[in-house]
């Protein structure tokens, strides 16, 4: 079968790669009908995630159609139309029973010390394929901002998940105030009925949201930029630096060095009202950044943050996916759709915001 593979920065290729057989009872071998290029995979196209080898297949958006199934399986069979969250849990373990697949015990990235391993009806795929990553890490972000009702959050990023993070807040009747560089990113949003701003327009981006709410800030904000912001050139070296680096050395200097660009965390932090929610949804992955904790003790300030436990919200999302109408708008919230063979041109037009580019799916 043919499948995208990393072969090294910037460098991915569309390789035929061995055809997927059942080696556990509790397998699923499913053909993949559609499947998404996140803001995530970016961290390996730019070597930022040092866990990965030449040849290694990236991806981890997809949904299809189910063509066999172990002997243990019993809640699935051939035929079936499924979408696989990006997370890999088995559903019975402790943690799962918990609602937090992404610290499932049974896939637990232990030699790492890690939480959960990742996978790098009738209506169209395009309604279904974000269940697997965008509206689940979107829906946990609107959750964990802890908005009071009718308050107001400041979304940092509008990539695909700061996008759908604020057509869940605006669909829940949340005032919204979104952030970012990009005009085509900042008009799409403006048309779903945020209030945009333009980080360039702005020398006190903080100052400006505190003069939109009363002096206060809004009583939320949610970074969904995270490690990909803007500016700390330094920072950004840093981690090229550390991709050059024997797999042994860099996965230390990874862990253990702060190479993390913080400047929308830091923005979150002086937007946010004085006890009011900062909701991460962004990824960071350094260990030592100095942090304001004098700050954030001060304003009183709550932190929520951590990978989308994907199937605790799919209840709760499955109602404005199956209902009448779109109201989350995710039919057409992609902006490209190619063939599986034009994925190196996708992810260039992605990382490099080309075109338009904010989503791009994949037709195998």
């Amino acid at each position: 079968m043919k499948a995208v593979t990393w072969h090294g920065k910037r460098d991915v290729r569309v390789d035929n790669v061995p055809d997927p057989t059942i080696q556990e009872p509790t397998d699923a071998i499913v053909r993949i009908t559609t499947t998404a290029l996140c803001g995530s995979a970016l961290h390996l196209y730019e070597v930022r995630g040092m866990f990965i080898e030449q040849g290694d297949i990236l991806g981890h958006e997809p949904m299809g159609i189910v063509e066999e199934v172990g002997p243990e399986v019993t809640n699935l069979a051939p035929g079936d139309r499924v979408v696989m969250p990006f997370q890999i849990s088995c559903g019975h373990c402790w943690m799962c029973g918990q609602g937090l697949q992404t610290q499932c015990e049974t896939t637990q990235v232990r030699d790492q010390n890690m939480g959960a391993a990742l996978f790098g009806y009738g209506p169209p795929d395009e309604r279904f394929i974000y269940l697997s990553d965008v509206l689940p890490t979107s829906w946990q972000a609107v959750e964990y901002a802890g908005i009071p009702e009718g308050g107001s959050v400041t979304v940092l990023g509008l990539g695909p998940i700061g996008d759908m993070s604020s057509r869940i807040a605006l669909h829940r009747g949340h005032r919204v105030i979104a952030v970012d560089l990009v005009p085509e990113r900042l008009e799409r949003t403006r048309r779903q009925g945020a209030e945009v701003l333009d980080l360039n327009e702005h020398e006190d981006l903080a100052e400006t949201i505190r003069e939109m709410t009363d002096g206060r800030g809004t009583d939320s904000v949610i970074d969904a930029v995270g490690m990909e912001a803007h500016g700390s050139p330094g920072a950004g070296l840093a981690q090229q630096l550390t991709g050059l680096l024997p797999d042994r050395l860099a996965q230390g200097a990874m862990q253990e060095t702060g190479v993390d660009r913080l400047n929308a965390f830091l923005l979150a932090i002086d937007a946010v009202r004085r006890g009011g929610t900062i909701s991460l949804s962004g990824v960071y992955g350094g260990q030592a950044d100095p942090l304001p904790m004098l700050t954030l003790f001060d304003k009183q300030i709550q932190l929520r943050m951590g990978q989308a436990n994907v199937k605790r919200w799919t209840e709760d999302i499955m109602p404005l996916l199956t209902g009448d109408g779109d109201p989350l708008g995710v039919e057409d919230f992609h902006t490209h759709q190619l063939p599986l063979e034009e994925a190196p041109r996708g992810y260039e037009i992605f990382q490099k915001k080309d075109d338009g580019a904010i989503k791009v799916l994949f037709k195998p």
